[in-house]
């Protein structure tokens, strides 16, 4: 027997980071590449796995510790001596955070020892050259991409409609009610410029039925393109039973009723779309009034007081619909900020004005029980750090669990492809979106954050490319791959949080010396105009030595009205690799909110005349 530390291996350009869940105690047996922590860096959320089987001796760290490489974990009783095995490097996990920008990346995660596929010796009902499971985002965009490539597509999915999560019950018919509620805020506001509409009144049934005609518009039209594009729809769960099978569990209605039937499709090629589903805290009670997004979506009726549990974007997002609606919030987050991922002042700002909307915001405090009671739901909280204090139990006519998403990695019997799947249901990718298995591939949330619909979508088109590349002998479309360099995250609150890139904490947390622009929206006509003066555009330009004064932007953030509808222009501006003077006599219309991103370079350059002079 000998004892070994067990460190944190090679994690990217992180300095530091949080741990957010501590998955191991003293005297458990543990196998090599089990996960041990995960952690929390501004991109993405990470597991840190063993590099050998033992018996845990001593943790030495605890929840909300902040590490780095070369950090000891905990120390391990192995047999022998085979303390010399390489660590295995960190793996991507569920965000309690959902939305992070992340710089796309080979994923070359360990996982679980790579499975042999079964053979499967029946016969199909269907075959094509590509399968795609899933019909979010990422599976209808890669199913129509390879069908317009000229392939023969399947796409399975379980539900009644494409779409998926984002068009049925997330990203859409959330953005259908925040827009209800940002009329409802900003109307409330017209009575000091003159104009009075009176208090709202609110009919439910009809706002849940504009929800409801919104997606119904979307997924109708995936539909109608799908037929025009030839690809045939199965709907089920799919389970593969081959290398080169799937079977289907045929559902029905307007849920996942199974109708008892099943379908065995034959692939060439296959794309693994099957998403991810809400994380759900065990020792929360099953009730009707504790809910995931798709519950709080579904809108049954507005409760006086909710609890939020996970300040991340989504969390957020709902909260606005219900307080707008006439909720009164409470919000619990184990980190020491809302909205992790975005800048502390950018947040600040947004934190400023949705204050009336929260009677209390408990950050570095974890949920640890909760009951159903007649009263409502009592929650119990305790602190996230040692020493740190927590509210007494709290009751609640409705509670969020906001608290990240788990992939579906484990859900489609992969192991019988061959597919390899990590202890958290991930699957690992290279650049051209291919798992270990050469013909299947796999996209979206299922292998890794950030779990993002456009980023699914971009992901699509390369497997697309790729498949149709080596099924055609195409050679450049075979070449393609994922080799974005950023992808912007948004908040869709009120005022929007949007940003790209590198932020300014991590700047300073990876010591790389940035030159910001900070464009304050005081001196924005357009903004001063709406009312809604409170946002600010930032942009950071490199200023290593390197750069010689001409340093190309790394990154930008804003906060304020319609944030998300202007990110893109600076996603745009890093992959171009543009500088400041390129952004900053760009010439951006005015008066607009956009040319708040012009003249942020202006000011980075030392430029800009629509503020005071600089001090020397």
């Amino acid at each position: 027997m000998a004892i070994i530390d067990i460190k944190v291996p090679d994690i990217g350009d992180f300095a530091e980071v949080a741990i957010i869940e501590v998955l191991v105690k003293p005297g458990d047996t543990i196998k090599a590449e089990q996960s041990l922590i995960t952690v929390e860096s501004d991109k993405a959320s990470m597991e840190i796995p063993s590099s050998h089987a033992g018996v845990v001796k001593e943790l030495k760290v605890k929840l909300g510790d902040k590490i780095a490489e070369g950090s000891v974990v905990l120390t391990l009783e192995v047999q022998g001596a085979g303390a010399a095995a390489p660590a295995p490097a960190a793996s991507p996990a569920p965000a309690v955070s959902e939305q992070k920008p992340a710089v796309a990346q080979v994923n070359n995660v360990p996982a679980a020892i790579n499975p042999v596929a079964s053979s499967f010796a029946g016969t199909a009902d269907l075959d094509c050259d590509v399968l795609v499971l899933g019909g979010g985002p990422g599976g209808y965009s890669a199913a129509f991409r390879a069908a317009d490539l000229g392939l023969k597509v399947v796409i399975v999915e379980r539900y009644a409609t494409l779409g998926g999560v984002c068009l049925n019950v997330g990203c859409i018919p959330s953005k259908a009610l925040l827009h209800v509620a940002a009329v409802m805020d900003e109307v409330s506001h017209m009575a000091d410029l003159g104009v009075d509409f009176g208090a709202p009144a609110v009919n439910i049934d009809k706002l849940r039925g504009h929800k409801e005609k919104v997606i119904g518009k979307l997924t109708g039209g995936l539909a109608a393109m799908a037929k025009m594009r030839k690809v045939t729809t199965v709907r089920g769960y799919g389970a593969f039973v081959g290398a080169n099978h799937l079977e289907v569990e045929e559902t029905t209605g307007t849920a996942q009723e199974k109708t008892g039937s099943k379908k065995v499709i034959a692939f060439k090629k296959a794309i693994i779309a099957a998403g991810s589903q809400a994380v759900r805290l065990p020792f929360m009670p099953d009730d009707p009034r504790v809910v995931d997004s798709t519950g709080a979506l579904a809108l049954k009726e507005v409760p006086k007081r909710m609890l939020i549990l996970g300040g991340g974007i989504i969390g957020l997002e709902m909260g606005t619909v219900y307080s707008t609606l006439g909720a009164r919030l409470d919000v619990v987050e184990m980190m020491d900020g809302l909205m992790q991922g975005a800048d502390r002042d950018l947040v600040k700002i947004w934190q400023k004005m949705n204050a009336k909307r929260f009677d209390n915001i408990m950050l570095k405090t974890k949920t640890v029980g909760a009951k159903a009671t007649p009263e409502g739901i009592e929650v119990t909280f305790a602190p996230a750090e040692e020493g740190g204090t927590a509210p007494a139990p709290q009751v609640y006519d409705l509670v969020l669990q906001a608290v990240g998403r788990t992939p579906n990695g484990k859900k489609i019997a992969a192991e019988k492809a061959g597919v390899a799947v990590t202890d958290r249901g991930f699957i690992n990718v290279d650049i051209q979106m291919r798992t270990n298995v050469p013909h299947i591939f796999a996209i979206g949330d299922i292998v890794g954050q950030p779990m993002l619909a456009h980023k699914a979508v971009h992901e699509a088109h390369v497997a697309a490319e790729v498949i149709a590349g080596e099924l055609q002998g195409n050679k450049e479309l075979a070449a393609a791959a994922f080799n974005a360099r950023v992808i912007p995250s948004v908040a869709y609150t009120d005022p929007e949080v949007a940003w790209v890139g590198l932020t300014e904490d991590q700047a300073k947390a990876q010591g790389i010396k940035v030159k910001k622009g900070l464009f304050p929206w005081t001196a924005s006509g357009r903004a001063i105009a709406n009312g809604r003066d409170e946002g600010v555009t930032k942009l950071l330009f490199d200023d290593s030595p390197e750069a010689h004064g001409h340093g190309k932007i790394l990154g930008g953030g804003m906060v304020g009205t319609h944030a998300g509808d202007m990110i893109g222009e600076i996603a745009l501006a890093i992959e171009m690799g543009a500088d400041a003077v390129d952004i900053g006599k760009t010439i951006h219309p005015h008066p607009t909110l956009g040319e708040s991103i012009g003249m942020a370079a202006e000011i980075a350059h030392g430029s800009c005349t629509d503020v005071p002079p600089q001090k020397k």
